[in-house]
């Protein structure tokens, strides 16, 4: 008896198990198989990068309306889509950027700038100028025979450069040549913080995210300080190489702060440890003059004196997204829209433009097949980043030449700081010129 072996296919295994399924494929996952695999896997990671610069368009829109430079911007707590922006022709607006248009238009609001602007409980709106002045403003959806009069004004003593207001309380702190906390329900300030040896301007403060109570300011004598509205003093307080500009507190790491410097550079601070920052970014080539986390708290994005509006991952100390426009001038204002998907800057020439987080992300459906592919292809980029030709790519960005000729001329001055370094340690007795971290050179004093 011979027996003979039969070779049997089921057809359900080929053939889809319900109409309008996909035909099941086959596949042999063996690697000596496929020995073209890796090259493959390559070939598309290459077209995944390219495909990803040439569909980078971040710019979605501009707010226009204002007549000046856009000084503050601020987003309503617990909304996706409310803005509200102020501006040196002492104006204030409100803005929907889903459907990018005004809510809600205040002329007039300051005689001056408006400095600061900060949300109150639901549609109250705090803000303040350098007419000495913080008023409260009803901004409801107005009709048309809405009046432009504020609920409230609280006449101050000196010009007022920052407002922010307390996480759950009515109270709101102020940044004038000292900080005071002042309470909605009163006229006058609650109690003046400052420092016993201080004689600074204060330019910006900000409440902590989580420990409400805990405030943080910067002020003209290149100060960072740290106060407690629970002891009514300023708690610790370090004097830096250079003023900073502007702050942020981290939305997801508590202790985490963001400076914005004029020595071109960004720094995050652990206010457990501030005798040196945790992390230094570098790319700008002038001043920064704004910066805000994103609400995921795995970004921030900076806005500085050079044109450019960048964004940064978190930890990762250079090479960051890069964003700019020929008619954009002096970034003043940056802040990220709640839903972490859109950026939003204030500059010199009067507009508010929304540009895209993810600079290639397409807006509008995006069907599970498109996500799946979207995913696939993201995953590939960072699988081959290492190459030279895909990482070439990911990383190149294009920048205008005054930004481009400004980088050159600084790398070629710290170069030659460092050759000038390098050459007096070597001139110098044997021990006593040690090389300095460049993290240790940021703090010049630290005072409790």
């Amino acid at each position: 008896m011979v027996k003979i072996s039969v070779l049997q296919h089921s057809p359900s295994v080929h053939l889809p198990s319900r109409p309008g399924d996909p035909t099941p494929t086959s596949r042999n996952l063996d690697p000596l198989m496929h020995p073209f695999a890796r090259a493959r896997e390559r070939t598309r990671a290459l077209n995944a990068a390219k495909m990803d610069r040439l569909f980078a368009k971040p710019f979605v829109g501009s707010l226009e309306g204002h007549i000046d430079a856009v000084e503050v911007l601020c987003k309503k707590p617990g909304t996706l889509s409310t803005v509200a922006s102020g501006s040196w022709d002492g104006g204030i607006m409100l803005h929907n950027l889903a459907e990018r248009k005004q809510l809600h238009r205040i002329q007039g609001a300051h005689k001056g700038k408006v400095s600061g602007l900060c949300f109150g409980d639901g549609d109250r709106l705090l803000s303040c100028g350098v007419d000495s002045d913080i008023k409260l403003w009803n901004v409801a959806p107005q009709t048309e025979t809405s009046d432009q009069r504020p609920l409230n004004v609280f006449p101050g003593k000196s010009p007022f450069n920052s407002i922010d207001h307390h996480r759950s309380d009515p109270l709101f702190a102020t940044a004038s040549n000292i900080v005071q906390i002042w309470d909605e329900t009163k006229s006058a300030a609650v109690s003046n913080l400052t420092f016993p040896t201080s004689t600074e301007t204060v330019t910006s403060v900000r409440f902590n995210l989580s420990e409400t109570s805990v405030l943080g300011s910067i002020g003209s004598d290149r100060t960072f300080t740290l106060y407690d509205i629970r002891t009514g003093k300023a708690e610790r307080r370090v004097i830096m190489q250079m003023r900073s500009n502007a702050l942020s507190w981290s939305p997801t790491f508590p202790t985490s702060v963001l400076l914005a410097s004029e020595d071109h550079n960004l720094y995050t601070f652990d206010v457990r440890q501030l005798s040196s920052p945790t992390q230094i970014y570098k790319a700008h080539v002038a001043a920064v003059t704004s910066c805000d986390w994103s609400p995921t708290g795995l970004e921030f994005v900076s806005g500085g004196w050079d044109r450019t509006v960048r964004i940064w991952k978190e930890g990762q100390g250079t090479g960051p997204e890069v964003y700019h426009t020929k008619r954009m001038q002096r970034v003043s204002s940056t802040i990220f829209s709640a839903d972490a998907r859109f950026v939003l800057t204030g500059s010199d020439d009067g507009n508010v433009r929304i540009w895209k987080a993810k600079a290639s992300e397409k807006l509008g459906i995006v069907t599970a097949r498109e996500r799946a592919a979207i995913e696939y292809r993201d995953t590939l980029k960072e699988r081959w980043k290492w190459d030279s030709e895909v990482g070439k790519i990911s990383r190149t960005r294009h920048l205008p030449k005054p930004v481009h000729q400004a980088a050159k001329l600084k790398r070629t001055m710290l170069d030659a700081r460092s050759v000038k370094e390098e050459r007096r340690r070597k001139h110098t007795r044997a021990g006593e010129s040690k090389p300095k971290a460049e993290r240790k050179k940021v703090v010049i004093a630290e005072q409790s």
